[in-house]
C-alpha cells in the first residue's frame, strides 16, 4: 500500500507527535512518518522518535539570521527527505509565507481550541477567564494567517466550574491525540490520490 511520506515538526515532548506514529503502525494507515524536525536539540520528542527508528533532525533557529532563512534550512532537509506531507505538532515557530506557500495545503496543524475562538497562545487561561463552558481542539491546514486556514476536524470538552488550564489541558490534549491522527489520514489519502 502506497503511504503519504509525511515528516511531524515539534519543539517539546511532542504527545501529538507520538499520538501519529503510534496510529501510523497500522498497516492500513494511509500516512507513514518518515521524519521529525525539532526547533529545539533538547526537544523530548527527538528521543522517542529516534527510538521508534524514525530519522530526526534539530535545526534551531538560532543558527539562522532570518525566518526565511530558517524555513529555507527546514525545506531544505524535508525535501530531501522525500516528505509529502507536513504535521506540526507542539512546533513554536510561525512560519513565512514562502515556506507555506510551497507546501501549499500540505502541512497541518493542531491548535488547543475550537478555532476561531482563541487564536494564538494561553488558549485554555482565555477561556476559563472568559466563562467559556464548552473549550477543544482543531486541526486546520495551513495559511500564512496564525491558525487561519480551513478547519478539517475538532472536538469539545466541557469547561468544568473547578478547571485550571492545567486540568483543562490536559482533558483537551486527550482529543487532540484522538484527531489528529483522523486529519492526518485524511491528509494523505488525498495526497495518495492526487499522486496516482
Amino acid at each position: 500500500m502506497s503511504k503519504a511520506r509525511t515528516a511531524v515538526l515539534i519543539s517539546g515532548r511532542g504527545s501529538n507527535m507520538m499520538a501519529l506514529v503510534e496510529a501510523a503502525r497500522a498497516p492500513e494507515y494511509p500516512a507513514e512518518i518518515v521524519c521529525v524536525v525539532s526547533s529545539r536539540a533538547d526537544a523530548g520528542g527527538l528521543d522517542f522518535a529516534a527510538a521508534n527508528g524514525i530519522a530526526t533532525r534539530a535545526i534551531s533557529h538560532k543558527d539562522y539570521a532570518t525566518r526565511e532563512a530558517y524555513d529555507s534550512a527546514i525545506d531544505v532537509y524535508l525535501r530531501s527527505m522525500k516528505v509529502e506531507a507536513i504535521a506540526l505538532a507542539g512546533f513554536m515557530r510561525v512560519l513565512s509565507a514562502d515556506f507555506v506557500a510551497g507546501w501549499d495545503g500540505r502541512i497541518l496543524n493542531i491548535h488547543p481550541s475550537l478555532l476561531p475562538a482563541y487564536k494564538g497562545l494561553h488558549t485554555h487561561e482565555r477561556a476559563i477567564a472568559d466563562g467559556a463552558r464548552i473549550a477543544g481542539c482543531s486541526v486546520h491546514l495551513v495559511t500564512p494567517e496564525l491558525d487561519g486556514g480551513p478547519v478539517l476536524l475538532q472536538a469539545e470538552v466541557p469547561v468544568l466550574p473547578a478547571d485550571t488550564p492545567g486540568t483543562l489541558a490536559a482533558r483537551v490534549l486527550r482529543q487532540e491525540h484522538r484527531i489528529y491522527p483522523q486529519a492526518l489520514a485524511w491528509l494523505a489519502n488525498r495526497i495518495i490520490e492526487d499522486r496516482e
